[in-house]
């Protein structure tokens, strides 16, 4: 048995699928610690989680497109962030002292204290903004985000002439997708492109399955767990848009991932929770198309589901995602500021009813299950640990 710590952001879209692979670990006979907010890790967890907190700052970016959004996610959440918890995570890899560090990438203060201890790490990807280089036109803009990580770096005390990139072990680098996803561009050996996570989660309490109508197209609606404050009007259009593709029992079904409240002229048969099970829905067949926002997770798991997208990118790694998306045939992409509700009345119906669509998303949702999810990444996590056989071939 081996000692795994588990370090991620208090972000329930990294903690969700890193959770798949701690049950897996945990399944194995190993022991499984994590480390980061308790406030927002146990609710996802559950109460046996071994849980290291370190503290509750919950920083969030705030928001705007391109380059004004990367600058808000460095600047307003990874590196407060990791400033915030380098101490409590330096303290947990000590007191935990574990056989290997699984390290978000948006968490960089766990990757340098498990250097710093000399403790193997591997880099857990949940979606594809460092894979796929949406920047590398911009040397000046990776350089400036290097230059934060190397200041993050001298500020553990660590050499500036040893600096190794925390957001990329050296030895793994667990990638939550697969190369339908990914591009045609190769990645260096180490690099395990496992597919989504689609272990068993924690029930929602409350949602209303009954209120699911048997016979109606369902359609799934999440724009993500960061993109509250600009996504209102969309929900608006996206609304309207539903209410465009038919009449009566001919109209879809609208499942929402977003408070009710938030949701103005809300049709009386939709279901709108700020929490949805939305790989439950998707596994009982319950949804027959999404509309979201184009991240990696909620892209995966829907197509390896069979179930079509349409993507509306607002930022960071979505375009570059949902170009992917559209490239193979499994979705369609619509301009998230511009699209009004024909238009996007017009893709949702395509995602509805097109055959080739459908046939796509089961066809690439076929390639990304066969990458082994979590347990293709715990038997890579497993040949990290010492004493384990090496050799594992990586993907």
């Amino acid at each position: 048995m081996s000692r795994f710590l588990i370090v991620v952001p208090p972000l329930a879209g990294h903690v969700l699928p890193a959770a798949g692979i701690g049950r897996e670990l945990a399944a194995r006979g190993h022991r499984v610690a994590w480390a980061g907010s308790e406030a927002v890790l146990r609710p996802l967890l559950g109460p046996e989680a071994e849980v290291l907190g370190t503290g509750s700052r919950l920083l969030r970016p705030q928001g705007g497109h391109g380059l004004a959004a990367l600058r808000s996610l460095w600047e307003k959440f990874i590196v407060p962030y990791a400033r915030f918890t380098e101490k409590a995570l330096d303290r947990a890899v000590l007191e935990f002292r574990p056989d290997v560090v699984l390290v978000d990438q948006h968490t960089p203060a766990g990757a340098i204290a498990a250097h710093r201890h000399g403790i193997a790490w591997a880099s857990l990807a949940p979606g594809a903004m460092e894979l796929g280089r949406p920047f590398r036109a911009l040397p000046q803009v990776e350089r400036w985000m290097l230059d934060h990580l190397g200041g993050l770096w001298q500020r553990a005390g660590l050499p500036a002439a040893g600096f190794t990139d925390p957001r990329f072990s050296p030895e793994l680098v667990l990638a939550l997708t697969g190369p339908a996803l990914t591009g045609p561009d190769p990645f260096p050996e180490h690099f395990a492109l496992v597919g989504p996570v689609l272990t068993d989660r924690p029930a929602v309490p409350g949602f209303p399955w009954d209120r699911l109508e048997p016979g109606r197209r369902r359609i799934l609606l999440t724009m993500g767990t960061l993109a509250d404050g600009v996504s209102a009007d969309f929900h608006r259009r996206a609304l309207r848009a539903v209410e465009l593709c038919g009449t009566g029992p001919d109209r879809p079904q609208l499942v929402v991932a977003a408070a009710p409240e938030l949701l103005p002229g809300l049709p009386p048969d939709a279901v709108a929770l700020e929490r949805v099970p939305i790989l439950e829905l998707l596994r009982r067949g319950q949804v027959d198309a999404v509309l979201c926002h184009g991240g990696m997770n909620t892209v995966g798991e829907s197509l390896s589901h069979g179930v079509p997208v349409v993507a509306a990118p607002i930022r960071h790694d979505q375009p570059f995602v949902a170009a992917q998306l559209a490239a193979s045939g499994a979705g369609l992409r619509v301009p998230f500021p511009r699209v009004g509700p024909p238009g996007l009345a017009v893709a949702l119906r395509r995602a509805l009813e097109d055959p080739g669509l459908r046939a796509a998303a089961v066809r690439v949702g076929g390639s990304l299950r066969a990458n082994g999810g979590a347990g293709a990444a715990v038997d890579r996590l497993e040949a990290l640990a010492p004493g384990s056989a090496a050799g594992i071939p990586l993907v």
